[in-house]
């Protein structure tokens, strides 16, 4: 990256509006999200994200196409990367105070985040967030617990979760061989707290939770979205309430299936965060 276009992109990132945009869509990324639900997550005006949008787009950081009649907004990764690339190694000379926080957690120096362990004898920590944790995250969590046999410890976590797990969601677990007698809705900041495991893995499932801001996660895990839409906001019959949540809970088995299944010992980072973005994309599901 040129010291014009590293200030161009410097300059859009220096003001408040426009790093919640970029932020918001770095949570989404490496997919987009309408302009309505960025205003909407963002409480922010449509002619002032309009504005900043623009900036953003000039600046090379965040780009826009077309899904059918809407347009959608996503992070230019590899633009974004220069951009960290020039402040580290160009800007601050690679200097090791820079370079080490990027390799290294501050609460984990056992982990090596260049490359994912072999599964060995060790399990891999995956958290669901969702906004409830009544249904798609929970879904998630007994699915990965089963169909991993022992290779991940799965959690599950809500942004605003209720009291009680969803009916129809534990109707089907049920109706699927899972065991739920231990299942509850847990706040996420219950796997913040110290002495919590260190998660490898981070997915929301729901763009609820996405869209809001969460502190960055020790460990520094992989991350992914997998947005479902919500079937506890489906209206109608008992049936066609119930259908919902089967075609919810069969989405999630499809992905968690094909992530269990991946070959983690022979995937750097880059290569894995890649498997996990593509199966968070609908049309590859």
């Amino acid at each position: 990256m040129e010291m014009n276009e590293a200030i161009r992109a410097f300059s859009a990132l220096g003001h408040h509006g426009r790093l919640a945009v970029f932020r918001l869509l770095m949570r989404h990324a490496p997919h987009g999200v309408r302009a309505g639900e960025i205003a909407e997550a963002l409480h922010m005006r449509p002619n002032t994200l309009s504005s900043n949008l623009a900036l953003l787009e000039g600046a090379g950081l965040i780009r826009s196409c077309r899904d059918g009649r809407a347009i959608l907004y996503c992070v230019n990764l590899p633009v974004a990367g220069s951009l960290a690339a020039y402040f580290v190694h160009n800007a601050g000379r690679s200097r090791p105070e820079l370079t080490a926080p990027l390799t290294h957690s501050p609460t984990t120096d056992q982990k090596d985040n260049s490359a994912m362990p072999a599964l060995n004898d060790t399990d891999f920590d995956v958290l669901f967030i969702c906004s409830g944790n009544s249904a798609r995250s929970i879904f998630a969590e007994a699915l990965l617990r089963d169909i991993g046999k022992g290779k991940f410890q799965a959690f599950s976590a809500g942004t605003r979760p209720g009291t009680e797990l969803n009916p129809f969601a534990l109707e089907v677990l049920v109706r699927n061989g899972h065991d739920v007698s231990g299942m509850r809705s847990k706040h996420i900041s219950e796997f913040q707290a110290p002495g919590m495991p260190v998660m490898d893995f981070v997915f929301t499932v729901c763009d609820t939770a996405a869209n809001e801001e969460c502190p960055p996660w020790p460990g520094q895990p992989i991350t992914g979205h997998w947005g479902l839409p919500d079937p506890v906001k489906v209206t109608g019959t008992d049936a066609e309430k119930g259908l919902a949540f089967a075609q919810a809970y069969a989405d999630l088995r499809r992905r968690i299936s094909a992530f269990a299944a991946l070959p983690f010992e022979t995937l750097n980072r880059v290569a894995l965060q890649t498997r996990v973005d593509q199966l968070g994309d609908k049309a590859k599901t």
